[in-house]
Order: C-alpha cells, then structure tokens, then sequence
C-alpha cells in the first residue's frame, strides 16, 4: 500500500513514495511544472507506476494556520487530481517542510547547487514521512 506525497510549487512539484508497507518516505524526483494538463498527466502515471492506493499533498498554510493564495493555487491542483486519479487525494499541512528541508540538507556538507536541486524532493519526503507517521499512530492496537 504504497502512497505518493507531493510537495506542489509554481515552478516545481517535488516527488516522494513511501515503501510498500507506508512505513517509511523516499524521494523520488522533481517535476518541472509544464502547464495544468500535463504535471497532472505526469503525477498520475507515477501514481500508476508505483501502484499508490493514495496521494498526499503538501498544503502551504499561512503561520496562522490560515489558506492564503499559495494554498489557493495547490488547492485547485490537488482538486483537478482528485478527478484524474482512482485514490485518495489528502492534504497534509506542510508548514516549514521547506525550511526543515534545507535544514538538513545543510547539515550532510551538500552544496548549495545540491540542495537547491534537492530541496522540493526533500520537502516532499517530510511531508509523505508526517502522513505516515500520523497514520500510524492513529490506528488502533
């Protein structure tokens, strides 16, 4: 029961897959974002290809916990999804996924060319990782 979480930019979508068992989060890749059509076309053959029985998207809220106009823009991504894919498309609020991202990806040594390319999968990986785990704890002993 794998499940694949997305971390959704303007410019990018960041890409992780959990292991088959939805225990642990893996990064995957980066989409160049190439209009409506296709990143939706693209997300929903990785979901095909990784046999996902769910997708989870990062939702960008304010610090308040408020939907500003990023989260507007995911919204509606994750929306159009929901109509192209046979699962379930869930939120996860992915304030500072980003910045703890960085964080650790500063503290491998990595350059910042490196992080930078690496920076959407990892926010991707934690979000996946904070579904999983939520997940987990939630279901009864």
């Amino acid at each position: 029961m794998r499940v694949l979480g997305l971390d959704v930019g303007d410019r990018r979508i960041g890409i992780a897959v959990s292991d088959p068992l939805g225990l642990t989060a893996q990064r995957v890749s980066v989409l160049e974002r190439r209009g409506m059509s296709r990143d939706l076309e693209a997300v929903q053959a990785l979901a095909e290809q990784y046999g996902a029985s769910a997708v989870v998207v990062g939702l960008p809220l304010t610090m308040r916990g408020e939907r500003g106009v990023q989260a507007g823009k995911v919204t509606a991504f994750a929306e159009a999804l929901r109509r192209r894919v046979a699962v379930p498309v869930e939120f996860v609020d992915e304030r500072l996924t980003t910045v703890q991202g960085a964080r650790a990806l500063r503290e491998t040594g990595a350059s910042r060319r490196a992080r930078k390319a690496a920076i959407d999968q990892v926010a991707a990986q934690l979000i996946l990782q904070d579904f999983l785990d939520r997940r987990r704890q939630s279901e009864p002993r």
